[in-house]
């Protein structure tokens, strides 16, 4: 067997040189043939022979080390050179070649050298063909060249932004470089070149924001913003690394709107407040899609927003004022159109939350402050809660002033509990209801059921079960008290003794469910007195553990009147009908005639007979002839009387229900902070003073804002009543008494 020839080390080298010779010329687009398969298998075969011949014949080291030197010495002597030579943009243009060259060069010759990746280069551990070729690059070009390529990029990026064409391939192919050198990785790319980009960027539209924010007003400025914006995240698309786009952005947004942010918003005729005030909702979404993206951007506009609604609900109040001073219109008139527009005022601003700040929780929190910093002043000497329920009463009574499709009354009683989230005295409005729903059920005044049960559900969704059981209770109520009034009609059909002599309509009611009525010993004329007998003998049948209270001050009667011209059918109260049958035994009648026969309280009687006498209506004569009533005064009847119409109801002067109102809420609050204090101390049995303080308004903030100087009178009665006890240590804890 022949042994193979020994290749010394400079014939096999200058081998090597022809084909890397060849190789370069190709590169620098001389006129070369391509290798070919011969080509390409001598110059392996060679390499492998170099290194497979035995000591001191193994040539791999040198090779390893030419193969590194040739690389070297290319780009010292050619690339190098070629780069530098060069300027700006013909500069990039250049590298991104040279680059694209040398993968080629390094693939094409650890091609060549491959025997030595596969053996040598394992077995001593040493740095690859690849990597060698790349740490060549790095060390001799990138190092050298970086912050000038840097700055060329910068340069043109800044071109671009001042409206130049540029060529957004090569600074894509120039971006590349960075990160192959940082062989797939961003290290390179952040160091070298985005952290130096970031600040010419802030540098940028720093000098930009402070020309604009002089020139421009607030909607061209934030237009320009956005543009700026927009073209940024183009820009990443294009040839930017997209880990670079939320840094880019941060930057600008920072320049451009938090830097500026106080400024542009209180611009003076053009600032946020003045596009609230314009209603430029477009604008508005502008400026919301700007700043929702700032850290903690939205809250001066949130504060604005708060301040705009806070001033025009204001304006709202005072107009309601000014008109009552001017008694222009009845002030029932007056309050029904004042919350008319605070429900359109809402309206108008819930659209802003949803369409140009996109339901954002701020413009919600802001919208309700706002809200409640009017909707809880007096109005006109009422508060909202009362206002309010007298406008829903207005809607569900038959003979209201506004005449609606049920459609409207819906929306209308939608928005009316919408507004009643903002009210602190929700039980105020929850007793004001009461006793207007009971007057429109009593008397028949509801104009539709199912609008009454509709706001008792809406209600009860805002405000919870405990909220309308009471009303919910008065409804269930009518509708049992009619089929007692039928059981009633068929009682008096079927039992011949029960005989009412006139035709009596008795309505009964749980007491709990409904207001406290005043009741009184009416002593009622016999006529009367009879029909009362005989129902409260039907209702003996039905139960004898329950207790009849008759409420005389809600009756209503029909009575025939027979004066002189004509009969009249008279439409009145229990009390004045009462008082008129009296005059059916005698023609003249003083006040303490008529008091004590009826047994009223003066101030009742007063009201009675001023209603028959002074009124539209003077059924009776009074003398002296005056339009008020004493404890003197006589009464005639007045056969004389006549009127246009045949049947007439004769009102009796409405009471003030706010007094009482009030103080019927006063209680209901002492009982509901008792309640409370005892459930916060028997889940928690010690408690100090300020907790069990905060607890409790915690608790009872949903209905009513409790005053801390009730809560502590009502510890005060409960330590007296001994459920709760002052620790004898420290006055400050409070002890659970079982």
């Amino acid at each position: 067997m022949n042994e193979r020839k020994v290749v010394e080390f400079e014939q096999g080298w200058e081998h090597m040189q022809t084909g890397i010779t060849k190789l370069k010329r190709i590169l620098d687009g001389l006129p070369e043939p391509p290798y070919s398969c011969e080509d390409y298998m001598m110059l392996y075969t060679t390499i492998y022979n170099m290194c497979t011949q035995k000591p001191p014949h193994d040539y791999s080291q040198q090779l390893y080390d030419n193969y590194r030197q040739t690389i070297e010495e290319y780009i010292k002597f050619v690339v190098l050179p070629s780069l530098k030579e060069k300027p700006g943009e013909f500069m990039l243009r250049e590298l991104v070649k040279r680059w694209t060259d040398h993968k080629v060069m390094v693939r094409w010759l650890s091609r060549f050298f491959h025997y030595l990746d596969r053996y040598f280069i394992v077995r001593k551990s040493l740095p690859s063909l690849d990597e060698v070729g790349l740490t060549c690059f790095c060390n001799q070009v990138y190092n050298e060249m970086c912050g000038t390529v840097k700055d060329a990029v910068i340069a043109l990026i800044e071109v671009e932004r001042e409206g130049g064409q540029i060529d957004r391939t090569l600074l894509k192919n120039v971006l590349v470089i960075f990160v192959e050198i940082g062989k797939g990785e961003l290290e390179y790319y952040e160091k070298d070149f985005e952290s130096h980009m970031l600040e010419d960027t802030s540098a940028y539209y720093s000098r930009k924001a402070s020309i604009w924010i002089v020139e421009d007003s607030c909607p061209e400025y934030m237009l320009k913003a956005e543009d700026c914006l927009k073209k940024e995240k183009d820009r990443v698309s294009q040839y930017l690394y997209s880990a670079s786009e939320p840094k880019l952005l941060e930057r600008v947004q920072h320049e451009l709107l938090l830097v500026y942010e106080t400024q542009l918003l209180e611009k003076e005729n053009s600032g946020c407040y003045i596009l609230l005030k314009d209603d430029k909702m477009e604008d508005l979404s502008r400026m919301y899609r700007l700043y929702q993206k700032v850290p903690m951007g939205l809250e001066p506009i949130a504060i604005i927003f708060k301040q705009h609604v806070a001033d025009e609900g204001t304006a709202l109040v005072q107009q309601a004022e000014d008109a009552a001073s001017s008694k222009a219109e009845s002030s029932a008139v007056q309050e029904q159109v004042y919350v008319r527009k605070v429900i359109e005022l809402h309206d108008k601003f819930m659209a802003y939350v949803n369409d140009c700040f996109m339901n954002h929780t701020s413009f919600h929190k802001a919208l309700k402050e706002a809200f409640e910093v009017f909707l809880n002043k007096r109005v006109t000497g009422s508060s909202t809660a009362e206002l309010l329920a007298s406008f829903c009463d207005n809607i569900l009574r038959k003979g209201g002033t506004e005449k609606l499709t049920d459609e409207a009354i819906e929306e209308s009683l939608e928005k009316v509990v919408k507004l009643l989230e903002y009210v602190t005295d929700k039980d105020l409005f929850a007793e004001f209801y009461r006793k207007k729903l009971s007057r429109r059920l009593l008397f028949d005044k509801s104009a539709n059921e199912d609008h009454e049960r509709s706001i008792l559900t809406k209600l009860k969704q805002q405000c919870g079960g405990q909220f309308t059981s009471k009303m919910e209770g008065m409804v269930t109520d009518l509708t049992l008290a009619r089929e007692n009034q039928s059981n009633f009609v068929e009682y008096l059909a079927t039992t011949p003794n029960a005989n009412p002599g006139l035709d009596l309509t008795v309505t009964v009611l749980t007491t709990g469910f409904w207001p406290s009525y005043k009741s009184s010993d009416l002593i009622l004329p016999n006529e009367m007195a009879r029909s009362v007998e005989v129902f409260k003998g039907f209702y003996q049948t039905k139960t004898s553990h329950r207790k009849l209270t008759w409420v005389y001050s809600l009756g209503s009667c029909n009575i025939s009147g027979k004066f002189d011209s004509k009969p009249i059918e008279l439409t009145l109260g229990t009390y004045q009908a009462a008082a008129l049958v009296l005059f059916n035994g005698s023609e003249k009648l003083s006040y303490a005639d008529i008091s004590s026969q009826l047994n009223l309280a003066d101030e009742d009687l007063v009201r009675v007979l001023h209603s028959v006498s002074c009124a539209k209506y003077k059924i009776l004569i009074k003398e002296p002839n005056n339009k008020t009533v004493s404890p003197n005064d006589t009464f005639t009847f007045n056969a004389k009387f006549t009127d246009k119409m045949r049947r007439i109801r004769v009102p009796l002067p409405v009471m003030d229900e706010r007094k009482r109102v009030a103080e019927d809420v006063d209680k209901d609050r002492r009982y509901a902070i008792d309640a409370a204090i005892v459930r916060i101390m028997k889940s928690r049995k010690v408690l100090g003073y300020q907790q069990l303080m905060t607890e409790c308004v915690e608790q009872l903030s949903r209905m009513f804002k409790p005053d801390f100087k009730v809560i502590k009178k009502r510890i005060e009665d409960l330590i007296t009543r001994d459920y709760i006890e002052r620790d004898k240590a420290n006055a400050n804890l409070f002890r659970y008494l079982a």
